[in-house]
C-alpha cells in the first residue's frame, strides 16, 4: 500500500504507462504504472472500466471518446463534443477533460472544457471550468459519465444567448473600486 506521500510522488513522475496486469474476482484489476525507473501498483474499480466501455460503445449524441487519451491513464479521459443541431453551438467542436479520483464514484469526476475552443456560456468560466450542480453538491454515485455528458449537452442546448460568465477575480476587482 502506498503512503499518501508515495501516491503524490507517483503522480509527479512522467512519462506514465499503464497496462492491465491481472484480474481479480471482485471485478477490479491490478494495473502497473511505469514511471521513471519505478513501478507503482494501482487499483482501478470495475465501475470505471464499465463506464469507459459504455462511452466507447454507446456515446451520447455528438460525443466521442478520444481513444488516445485513455492509452496512458484510465483516470483521465478526453471526450470530443459537437454542438447539438438547432442550438447556438451547432457546428462548434469542444473537448471535455474528465479526471477521476481514486474515490470515484463516491466523489464526482472533475470535468472541464479544454483546448482552444471553450464555449461562451453563462455557466462556463473562461478557463473551462463548468458550473454544474451535479459536478459538486448534487453528485450521486448513481450518476455516470454518460449522465454528466448529457447534462452538459442539455446545459449548452438550453442556452438562449452566448454570455460570458464573470470570473470571481473580476467581481473582486470591481468590488474594490
Amino acid at each position: 500500500m502506498l503512503s499518501p506521500r508515495g501516491v503524490t510522488r507517483a503522480r509527479q513522475l512522467l512519462p506514465l504507462r499503464l497496462w492491465p496486469r491481472r484480474s481479480w474476482g471482485d471485478g477490479s484489476i491490478m494495473a502497473s504504472m511505469q514511471t521513471t525507473g519505478r513501478r507503482v501498483e494501482v487499483w482501478f474499480p470495475k465501475r470505471l472500466q464499465k463506464e469507459l466501455l459504455a462511452l466507447q460503445n454507446d456515446p451520447p449524441p455528438g460525443m466521442t471518446l478520444n481513444e488516445k487519451s485513455v492509452q496512458n491513464s484510465i483516470t483521465q479521459w478526453i471526450v470530443d463534443m459537437e454542438g447539438a443541431p438547432g442550438t447556438l453551438y451547432e457546428g462548434e467542436k469542444f473537448q471535455l477533460l474528465f479526471k477521476f479520483s481514486s474515490r470515484y464514484p463516491f466523489d464526482s469526476p472533475q470535468v472541464m472544457f479544454t483546448g482552444e475552443n471553450i464555449p461562451v456560456h453563462p455557466h462556463v468560466y473562461s478557463n473551462g471550468h463548468i458550473c454544474l450542480s451535479i459536478l459538486t453538491e448534487d453528485w450521486s454515485p448513481a450518476l455516470s459519465v454518460q449522465s454528466v455528458c448529457l447534462s452538459i449537452i442539455s446545459m449548452l442546448s438550453s442556452c438562449k444567448e452566448k454570455m460570458i460568465l464573470v470570473d470571481a477575480t473580476v467581481i473582486i476587482l470591481l468590488a474594490r473600486r
